[in-house]
């Protein structure tokens, strides 16, 4: 009776244990501390008013955040490195012109949906864009952190 409580103990021990999917190459970014509160009633932020367009804020994340208007509630707030890359001067995210994707300096030129956070093109790179919280607080102002 031991013998097969101790085999059906291995079994779950061994069968029960998720593998870890978490990809060694998504690493190279660091949980940085974000804590901003977006008004959009400011000049700096007017341009999320309307949906589809994006605004870049330094000092905020691994390398500034971006924050895009998806419709008239969503809000997205992404960090502002590109997750495929170690933090270079690279690296940082630039809002392409038609203000729904963001691509990087790198030789690669790796470009995001800011929609989604998914990369746009073939042979996708293993990392999306890095996300962080965001809360609408009330009368056109969201809180952005992680």
């Amino acid at each position: 009776m031991m013998k097969k409580l101790l085999l059906l103990a291995s079994f779950i021990v061994l069968f029960g244990c998720n593998k870890n999917e978490n990809n060694i190459n998504c690493n190279f970014l660091f949980n940085a501390g974000v804590n901003l509160t977006v008004n959009l009633n400011l000049p700096q932020f007017n341009q999320l008013l309307f949906p589809g367009n994006a605004v870049r804020v330094e000092g905020q994340g691994n390398d500034g955040i971006i924050l895009y208007r998806l419709n008239s509630s969503t809000l997205f707030a992404w960090d502002g490195a590109d997750p495929n890359h170690v933090l270079s001067a690279c690296s940082a995210l630039t809002i392409e012109s038609d203000g729904v994707s963001a691509t990087c300096g790198c030789e690669d030129g790796n470009t995001y949906f800011l929609a989604t956070g998914t990369f746009s093109g073939d042979n996708p790179p293993p990392c999306t864009l890095k996300p962080y919280r965001v809360e609408d607080i009330g009368n056109n102002t969201f809180f952005v952190s992680n």
